[in-house]
């Protein structure tokens, strides 16, 4: 079995802090390698991998303002079609979202597509064009769409050993994403004011108006600390050493990494129950269901109730590296299957 894995190239792989796509295109990449599967990792030139590598762009453009996103993503896309073309790979694996799908009727090889959310409806119509003549996974069931069909579901796995329990809970409340309002950062700095504890605030800014007008007037150093965008040993410690993670989110999440992430540490989360969040949170056993501001300082206390070990079990049970390795080769078996018998 030869996979080409397209990768985003707005982040390297594995990101440096910031990059949720690039992050589990990682951990899938590095779990096939340790299966045996022949996998070529097309992604930025920087990119760090045990697979084979294939790059043309010298690094994400997200770290480098002088590339021009449109030029090295064309250029990054048919290089991996024109190598699909030649026969280098059974199967491509996309994760560059409805794009190359643009592409998937000029070769003979399956393309599978990880939808990982929809940016907007308006990308809907390419994902329609190419139902059926391609094949999809929803990273959760609340993020399918109904005019689309889809392979199976599988829900991110993340490495746990690089997250540590933490059994005690912290002193400080944690928000870990993007600074954007549907992220809802301004309702954790309320919370945090409303209840007295120390807030940290871990992200890019992906909306500088939005930090500059809710956020960063209430930033004093002391009680509400903003410290950036974090991975790696300091994600770990700040995931860990949190009383709570924060994720009142004004959206639909389509999954939400960060949540699982935090519960690897037995920290438990205080988010609205918005898209994926219930699939991926057990409300009164991993933390708490809140619809506003209000509720969410009202849960502050309970967070003490929960069992911190068995917060990290509920990750061990169902969001593993190695169960999403497992499903995602489940996939490729059954669409190799049916490409093999035209079905």
């Amino acid at each position: 079995m030869r996979i080409g894995m397209l990768a985003p190239i707005a982040w390297r792989v594995p990101p440096r802090h910031y990059g949720p796509w690039e992050r589990v295109v990682s951990i899938l990449t590095e779990g096939l390698v340790e299966r045996g599967v022949d996998v070529t990792l097309l992604a930025t030139a920087d990119s760090i991998t045990k697979a084979r590598l294939v790059a043309v762009c010298p690094r994400g453009y997200e770290e480098d303002p002088e590339l021009d996103p449109k030029v090295w993503e064309g250029l990054h896309i048919a290089e991996a079609f024109e190598r699909a073309r030649a026969g280098e790979f059974d199967l491509l694996h996309n994760h560059f979202d409805f794009l190359p799908l643009t592409y998937s009727g000029l070769i003979d090889v399956p393309v599978l597509t990880t939808i990982h959310g929809f940016s907007s409806e308006r990308i809907l119509p390419v994902y329609e064009r190419y139902n059926k003549r391609t094949y999809y996974v929803s990273i959760s069931h609340a993020d399918r769409r109904p005019q689309l069909d889809y392979i199976a579901t599988i829900h991110h796995g993340i490495p746990l050993e690089e997250f540590t329990l933490r059994r005690e809970p912290g002193d400080y409340l944690l928000f870990f994403g993007r600074i954007h309002p549907d992220k809802g950062t301004a309702e954790a700095v309320e919370v945090a004011k409303r209840s007295g504890m120390r807030l940290i605030l871990a992200g890019i800014v992906q909306d500088q108006r939005y930090f500059d007008e809710n956020v960063k007037p209430h930033l004093d150093g002391e009680q509400i600390v903003y410290v950036g965008s974090v991975g790696g040993r300091r994600r770990d410690e700040l995931l860990g050493g949190a009383y709570a993670l924060l994720h009142l989110v004004n959206f639909d999440e389509p999954f939400g990494l960060s949540l699982v992430e935090a519960m690897a540490c037995g920290t438990p989360v205080i988010a609205r129950p918005r898209g994926a969040v219930p699939e991926v949170v057990k409300d009164g056993e991993t933390g708490f269901f809140v619809q506003s501001v209000e509720e969410a300082v009202a849960a502050l206390p309970r967070v003490r109730e929960l069992d911190r070990a068995r917060v990290r079990r509920h990750v061990e049970a169902h969001f593993s590296a190695d169960r999403m390795v497992e499903e995602y080769l489940h996939v490729y078996r059954e669409i190799l299957r049916r490409h093999r018998h035209g079905s």
